[in-house]
């Protein structure tokens, strides 16, 4: 599968993520979306266009914890065998979402 597909799978999915989320009675933010924009995570998936880091909230609160992310972790996971999540990393990252870390 070519970047360019891989990157069309990721926002595929990353769509049916924020649908899933809003549907659970979440509401999201973006935290790291565009590539541009995650100099910090030079070494991840953000330059490629393959992770996003979503700010997580119910009822107006912040959920910061990696353990916030799990029901939406396991969603993900669930979309595609590349749908890698965060959480499972061994320095966890609940707000990571990823395609094609493994």
């Amino acid at each position: 599968m070519t970047l360019r597909e891989q990157q069309s799978k990721f926002v595929e999915c990353v769509g049916k993520l924020i649908s899933f989320a809003y549907a659970s009675g979440y509401e999201l933010t973006f935290g790291d979306t565009y590539p541009g924009l995650a100099k910090h995570k030079i070494n991840g998936k953000h330059p490629e266009g393959l992770a996003i880091d979503l700010n997580l909230f119910r009822d107006g609160e912040y959920l910061e914890f990696t353990e916030d992310h799990a029901q939406l972790g396991a969603y993900w996971k669930s979309l595609d065998p590349e749908c890698t999540w965060g959480g499972d990393f061994t320095n966890p990252d609940g707000n990571h979402y990823s395609y094609g870390e493994r």
